[in-house]
């Protein structure tokens, strides 16, 4: 479904993304995990297409993106990338803004207009969804970003952390049921970073670890555990291959607290 290889990434001349092959399949719901700074949001821009990538490729569907114009007009018609902060009309009123998305992407009119009811109503914007986007509130904006995605109905998300931007508990747990639902029925193959574990854990069925711009580790997370020996939390998971200092700083610092 998306394949990299050997995908390096520069900004000046530090390397954010260095020599990355990674398959995801179809159906799959992978996440990509790190600390700050390590090159999540640039691995997924190169998988989208708004960054070209200095060394390597990408493909999606057996297709080069950025390669052969047509091609990557295909790739675009399959695929929806929803970045962390989403441009949006804000003058437009909530509903007008997905009956656009959606007949961007060829979705039938009646279906559009269906299915953006359902999104409104899912994530509790039936009324606000009649109103201008400037005034929204932070999460409000945030939720209708993530309608905008799911009324393409395109077969790919790639999604840079949606679990952000000020969503409150019931729209996390909306998020995250309208997930494993897609999970389960492999309808969609979705890729997404977080800097939350506790947050995708119960979501993901592939956990890419990813760590000074190269995949440390990747698997579900009996995989993970069996790599680190560890049976607990993907968060104590994380800290055996990634933040093994952070246990000793704590107590070193609690200690100093003390005296």
């Amino acid at each position: 479904m998306i394949e990299l290889r050997d995908v390096t990434q520069h900004y000046g001349v530090r390397p954010v993304v260095r020599s990355v092959s990674l398959r995801i399949e179809r159906g799959e719901l992978a996440v990509i995990l790190g600390p700050n700074g390590m090159g999540k949001s640039t691995l997924l821009g190169v998988m989208a297409g708004v960054l070209s990538p200095q060394a390597g490729s990408v493909h999606v569907d057996g297709m080069l993106r950025k390669g052969d114009p047509e091609e990557e007009l295909a790739i675009r018609r399959r695929c929806v990338y929803l970045p962390d902060n989403l441009w949006m009309p804000e003058q437009h009123t909530g509903r007008e803004y997905l009956l656009s998305v959606g007949r961007l992407y060829d979705v039938h009119p009646e279906r559009v207009m269906e299915h953006a009811d359902q999104l409104l109503d899912l994530f509790d914007l039936k009324e606000k969804g009649e109103s201008p986007i400037v005034g929204y509130s932070a999460g409000q904006k945030k939720k209708i970003a993530l309608c905008s995605a799911l009324i393409t109905e395109a077969p790919i998300l790639l999604l840079d952390e949606p679990f952000s931007g000020g969503l409150d508990p019931a729209g996390l747990l909306t998020l995250k049921k309208v997930f494993q639902h897609h999970a389960r029925s492999k309808q969609l193959t979705i890729v997404m970073t977080s800097p939350v574990p506790e947050l995708v854990e119960e979501i993901a069925t592939r956990i890419v670890i990813i760590q000074d711009g190269r995949i440390l580790a990747q698997g579900s997370l009996d995989d993970l555990q069996r790599l680190t020996g560890c049976r607990g939390s993907l968060s104590d998971v994380l800290e055996r291959l990634i933040f093994p200092d952070t246990t000793r700083k704590l107590a070193e610092y609690f200690q100093d607290y003390r005296r």
